[in-house]
């Protein structure tokens, strides 16, 4: 048997966190129902939202619930991958952009 350190079957016991902190678990997990109820923004794009920022952030878990949550919600593979190139482009940008600052320091110590 493959052990991995990210257990799939772990996702299933996220919502015992409660047990070692009850009050910032159940804050936590009521905040967390409000955001993802239908509000500006449809819980379609909410979870093609969750998705694209799931692989920014780099967790599988999240990947998995925000994949079969969008495949239940008649997301298709290439809108999928579309909000995961989004993510990407921006995750690329906001590492590209701190070019300048690097830019900046060089100019300043090489005058």
């Amino acid at each position: 048997m493959e052990s991995n350190y990210y257990d799939p079957a772990d996702l299933r016991k996220f919502g015992k966190i409660t047990e070692w902190s009850e009050d910032l678990g159940k804050k936590f997990f009521e905040y967390y129902g409000k955001v993802f109820e239908e509000g500006a923004l449809s819980a379609r794009e909410k979870s093609l939202i969750a998705l694209a920022v799931a692989h920014v952030v780099k967790c599988p878990y999240c990947i998995d619930a925000y994949t079969k949550d969008g495949l239940q919600r008649g997301i298709t593979k290439e809108e999928m991958m579309e909000a995961v190139h989004t993510g990407a482009a921006i995750e690329s940008g906001a590492t590209l952009v701190h070019a300048v600052q690097m830019m900046n320091k060089y100019n300043k110590l090489s005058m």
